[in-house]
């Protein structure tokens, strides 16, 4: 189950929505409080809390994680379970938003899993 979802409200007209992903082991309301510091007065922010599950990484312990991390090589599984379960949740997350608020960003300013922890 995902924990609280935080937001920060728009201080000006609402003209973008973006939702950030804390990292693993964090949660929503750590970020939230840093976001509502940032001079952007019109982007609303969602800052959900991942679910605390089990993180094979850490020899099984649960962690707030988007998904599971097996290790840190290459070559890991990915737990597509986990990652689709947590798009879903951002999809819904977003689904009352007007379409023409959301902030979406190419893919490639996302850092990979593997790259960062």
């Amino acid at each position: 189950e995902f924990g609280r979802t935080y937001v920060v409200k728009p201080k000006g007209k609402h003209q973008a929505t973006i939702v950030w992903l804390h990292g693993l082991g964090d949660h929503g309301g750590s970020w939230s409080q840093i976001l509502e510091t940032l001079p952007l007065p019109n982007i609303k922010w969602i800052c959900p809390t991942a679910p605390a599950r089990p993180v094979s990484l850490f020899g099984g312990f649960p962690s707030t994680a988007w998904f599971d991390i097996m290790d840190l090589s290459e070559d890991a599984p990915d737990d597509l379970e986990g990652l689709d379960a947590s798009a879903a949740h951002v999809v819904n997350l977003l689904s009352p938003e007007p379409r023409d608020s959301w902030c979406l960003l190419p893919s490639s300013f996302f850092f990979l899993k593997k790259k960062i922890l």
